[in-house]
């Protein structure tokens, strides 16, 4: 019996109905950008595009004429043709920007020539430049979803029911998403093959927590800037695996105790200016706190006394001077034990 087909990629039904000569994919996930562009290359071939070129282009002494000739010159082989423009670093530079506001505008000329870019993340400054313009404006632009952690069941669980298999309802079911995201959380592409894995393992149907259990390994990956999730939600057993995952992987603990001590400054700045009379959203943005952290900070300040957020930040002085070799009075000497000391002080109080 063979699998259910795989959902149709949001590109497939927007370049079929709508078939464009520019298409600029962006965002971090490896798997999910690996997937749009083989989507964007299906429908592609499927409309006679049969010839591929990539360019990698990196630094300011990029060379653009290689680029800009095989986007002008007919395909020698096929009627129409793919070029494929990595920017690893999202940054193109003085003679870049030019280039691809020249390249997206040819776009438009309709020459049998598809143009697909690959883009990392964007910071705002990098949305609002006038390369980044040009490619909105002459092409579809297409921005990989970010599966943050709390999304994690739910996409593996989508992954699942692709191939034909689902956890069982009720509780059981919930412990077994939540499982199989805490032993990938962090690592999409391995999280993809693990789904994969159950796929040849078992048959299309139901499958039991224990054979989650048993064929899941632990990929987890963590980064220190996403810390703050579980620290200011109070969630110990996530942050403790997130500390000890991370020391595993060889990060420092000079950088992790910045991400800890910078969350605890930010409260502390903030609550300065609620003293002040502002109120916590202009406070919030005033100290440049967006996003899920801001979520985060409006969860906790309300519950927080001027003189807890003051005790963390000498907790935070005082652990810093234990990684840098310090001794004090009630702390460890080792500076990963004193990182989760910190770290644990400011959990119980958000729990």
């Amino acid at each position: 019996m063979s699998p259910p087909a795989s959902p149709v990629h949001p590109l497939t039904t927007r370049l079929t109905r709508e078939p464009r000569a520019l298409v600029t994919i962006h965002g971090d996930e490896p798997l999910l950008a690996q997937e749009a562009a083989d989507a964007v290359r299906a429908v592609a071939r499927a409309q006679g595009h049969a010839e591929r070129s990539v360019f990698i282009v990196s630094g300011a002494r990029a060379d653009w004429s290689e680029v800009l000739a095989a986007v002008a010159s007919p395909s020698l082989f096929a009627e129409r043709q793919i070029v494929e423009l990595r920017l690893p670093t999202g940054k193109p530079g003085k003679e870049g920007g030019p280039v691809i506001e020249q390249l997206a505008r040819a776009a438009s000329g309709g020459d049998g020539t598809l143009l697909l870019v690959h883009l990392p993340r964007l910071d705002k400054a990098t949305r609002a430049s006038a390369w980044f313009g040009a490619l909105e404006k002459h092409g579809l632009v297409f921005e990989v979803p970010t599966v943050e952690r709390a999304a994690l069941p739910v996409w593996i669980a989508q992954r699942l029911a692709a191939q034909g298999q689902k956890v069982p309802a009720g509780e059981e079911g919930q412990h077994a998403l939540q499982l199989f995201a805490d032993r990938v959380e962090g690592n999409l592409l391995a999280a993809h093959q693990e789904v994969q894995k159950l796929g040849l393992l078992y048959p299309p149907g139901e499958l039991s927590l224990s054979a989650i259990e048993g064929a899941v390994v632990h990929v987890a990956r963590y980064q220190a800037g996403k810390l703050s999730e579980a620290l200011l939600t109070g969630r110990a057993e996530r942050l403790e695996r997130m500390l000890r995952g991370l020391e595993a992987e060889g990060e420092t603990a000079v950088f992790v105790h910045y991400q800890i001590a910078e969350d605890i400054r930010g409260l502390r700045r903030v609550r300065a200016a609620m003293r002040e009379g502002k109120p916590l959203p202009m406070a919030l943005r005033e100290q440049r706190i967006w996003g899920a952290r801001e979520r985060l900070f409006e969860r906790l300040l309300p519950r927080l006394s001027d003189a807890q957020v003051d005790a963390w930040l000498l907790a935070a002085h005082e652990a810093d001077g234990v990684i840098k070799g310090l001794a004090f009075p009630g702390w460890p000497r080792d500076a990963w034990a004193a990182l989760r000391q910190l770290a644990f002080q400011v959990c119980r109080a958000a729990a």
